[in-house]
């Protein structure tokens, strides 16, 4: 299942006395956040673990609450201890939705359906697509077709990333050369050696970076947001995409932007049943102390409250919910959205009692074909898209 290292990042808990809490947006008596937060996180080096160690030091300066950050290796190792409630809290990515939907990696007999809930997400100025050698005239997905795009053996969230352009084009698999490489970076080295045409990652990591200063160069296709028929194409296949404007990419002059698309990086999620307080104490922090953190670390302004969809693919905790109405940012359309979530979890969680009580195959593959078939019969009946199959 991957390795959880054993190694975190403890921040100091002001256990004794009393807490001053100088010029805070917060009066500490406002915030019932536990003395103690554990979490799993990427890691370290990467934005989402360095974004929780800078939101960790705001929460021991202001509060007195130490945060221990367990980095993991993979998107098992981070969730795992989530689920056997090991910690209260993962900063996940996009892997906590297929985690909620119980597809992919998370289909097993050891899984299913996973019943989390968000608190909040970073949606920053990067975006995530498929990078394009610059030497070749592509403009938008549909100029994919015919060329040789990556596909990364054993890594769900990159080829379905891909599989999501290519359909805003219009097209599919069947429409390119299938590429196929052991791994992320080696699917970018491939790349700049002429053995493929494109990758799929985030616009500011090191890869489109280094394909930017290669010989071949980087272009990013275009996702029009007026074509609304390309991406309900996209978000049929990956409905956590969203447009978004990125002003920080790998080739992208300063100034300009790429009008692309992006989903939330991290995405901080606990279990629905988490009754701790820590969903109310922290959207409370992460909301009204914005400003004492939003430069701490890169990617840290994606948490300000108007980069928050509130209509997304994961519904939020309860807490949160009741939060964003007592300050009024709650509306009547985004309620009757997060019902649906709920209700779509709660279809999926009655599936999987079913399934796993009706003498399913013994055999993992066999498992798995059957539980995806039982899913998508329980989410059609309830008038549900699958997405998965």
């Amino acid at each position: 299942m991957g390795v959880l290292k054993s190694t975190s990042i403890l921040f100091s808990a002001l256990i004794t006395g009393s807490l001053t809490i100088s010029g805070s947006a917060l009066a500490a008596e406002d915030v019932n956040l536990p003395k103690t937060i554990a979490m799993t996180a990427y890691g370290t080096g990467s934005a989402g673990y360095t974004q929780m160690v800078s939101i960790g030091n705001l929460l021991q300066n202001e509060y007195g609450v130490s945060v221990r950050i367990l980095p993991g290796e993979n998107d098992v190792s981070r969730m795992t201890p989530l689920r056997t409630g090991r910690v209260p809290m993962c900063a996940c990515g996009i892997a906590s939705y297929y985690g909620s939907e119980g597809v992919l990696m998370f289909a097993g007999k050891e899984w299913g359906p996973q019943p989390i809930r968000v608190i909040a997400t970073s949606t920053a100025s990067f975006g995530l697509g498929v990078a394009v050698a610059g030497d070749l005239d592509v403009k938008t997905p549909a100029d994919l077709k015919g060329k040789r795009v990556s596909y990364v053996r054993g890594d769900d969230a990159l080829n379905i990333g891909t599989e999501a352009f290519l359909a805003f084009g219009g097209l599919t698999w069947d429409d390119v050369e299938k590429v196929e490489f052991p791994g992320y970076g080696r699917s970018f080295d491939g790349v700049i050696a002429g053995q493929s045409d494109t990758g799929f990652t985030m616009s500011v990591a090191p890869p489109a970076q280094q394909l930017a200063a290669s010989p071949r160069g980087i272009t990013w296709p275009t996702l029009d947001p007026n074509n609304k028929e390309g991406w309900k194409r996209l978000q049929a296949v990956a409905p956590y995409f969203q447009p978004h404007n990125v002003t920080s990419a790998a080739g992208i002059e300063k100034g300009s932007a790429w009008q692309g698309a992006t989903y939330p990086y991290p995405i901080l999620v606990i279990n629905a049943n988490e009754k701790s307080g820590l969903a109310d104490g922290l959207i409370k922090v992460l909301i009204e102390d914005y400003d004492k953190f939003k430069d701490a670390a890169p990617g840290n302004a994606g948490y300000a409250l108007e980069q928050q969809n509130t209509q997304w693919v994961i519904p939020f905790h309860d807490e949160v919910v009741a939060y964003y109405k007592k300050i009024g940012h709650w509306t009547d359309e985004m309620q009757a959205h997060q019902d649906q979530l709920v209700q779509r979890q709660d279809v999926l969680q009655k599936a999987w009692k079913e399934y796993k009580g009706g003498n399913p195959p013994e055999d993992d593959d066999a498992f798995r074909e059957g539980w995806m078939e039982a899913r998508a019969k329980a989410l059609e009946a309830a008038g549900m898209n699958p997405v998965f199959r």
